[in-house]
């Protein structure tokens, strides 16, 4: 087994990159995962993604919304596979925090559960800025074989205000899951550093708040702000990114401090564009990671030349 650095990423397979991981060996695992959503599977790149129109999916839903029906159930597979050897790598009592969609969430915490992880919450991530997904009918009526012109009206006033069943997205669930403790929680804390949840003045949102299963990074109202806010991504940090499911630096570093301690180890399988690990350095950990893709590779290490 060859000898770990401490802060690295490789452009490899991270369940071919974790096998030489030791049992035991990371503090805290935090991951945005594909979802296996337009070919977003574990051999995915960033142009086959881009260019993908492909149709083997349930028709008339924009790009990111087609899939089959045995969708969820493939990616359940993978992610129980997968949770499996994050359990094995995570110290006990290790935080496990994944990422999801709202419409697989139940897959993802089902393979999770599985790899015999402690399902211990679900975070939910509040966001204002995003595409509504939901179309018309029209387009669709006027392509419809067999009516007349007159029968199509007559439907598009019928359909009138009518749109395809998809709410706006404004939450993104994350599962918090956790590697059994050995003993007692503090037992488990005395003698791996993990387990416990830092609750001081730097993980406090909002006004203070003690941090909940809530956060956003966009304004909202009074309230809202008081008690979920953390800070929104800063023009730099989107310099030059061109990854689509790019995660707030701020959110992800409010995470690490809330579920590790400083020096910990935190592992990302799928870096992206390396948002886990400039956070890493900027909280006072160490960082190891695996992005497949060529490219976003490059761009996480130019990433942590600059920190942001």
């Amino acid at each position: 087994m060859k000898t770990l650095l401490v802060r690295m990423i490789e452009n490899v397979d991270c369940m071919e990159g974790m096998k030489a991981f030791p049992e035991n060996s990371i503090d805290i695992v935090i991951t945005d995962p594909p979802y296996f959503l337009d070919k977003l599977e574990t051999s995915w790149n960033s142009t086959d993604v881009r260019s993908n129109h492909a149709s083997k999916t349930v028709g008339n839903l924009p790009k990111g919304m087609k899939f089959d029906r045995n969708q969820s159930k493939r990616f359940r597979e993978y992610y129980t596979e997968f949770s499996k050897e994050v359990f094995r790598v995570l110290k006990p009592g290790g935080f496990f925090l994944s990422f999801s969609s709202a419409r697989l969430y139940h897959a993802m915490a089902t393979g999770v559960e599985e790899a015999n992880f402690n399902i211990r919450d679900m975070l939910g991530w509040i966001y204002t800025q995003s595409q509504v997904k939901a179309f018309s009918q029209n387009h669709i009526i006027n392509k419809l074989k067999g009516k007349t012109d007159e029968e199509k009206q007559k439907l598009i006033e019928k359909c009138e205000g009518w749109r395809t069943p998809q709410l706006k997205p404004a939450i993104e669930p994350i599962c918090l899951a956790q590697k059994p403790p050995q003993g007692t929680f503090v037992e488990n804390f005395d003698k791996y550093g993990t387990g416990l949840m830092y609750c001081g003045d730097v993980t406090k949102t909002g006004d203070g708040k003690f941090p909940s299963n809530i956060v956003t990074t966009d304004e909202m109202n009074e309230v809202m702000d008081r008690v979920f806010l953390v800070s929104k991504p800063n023009k730099k940090e989107k310099e030059g990114n061109d990854h689509i499911t790019v995660k707030p630096l701020e959110l992800i570093e409010h995470l690490i401090r809330l579920f590790s301690s400083e020096n910990a180890v935190v592992l990302d399988p799928f870096m992206g564009s390396g948002t886990t690990a400039v956070a890493a350095v900027n909280t006072g950990r160490k960082y190891k990671g695996f992005e497949i893709d060529k490219g976003h590779y490059e761009l996480a290490l130019k990433r942590l030349e600059r920190k942001s």
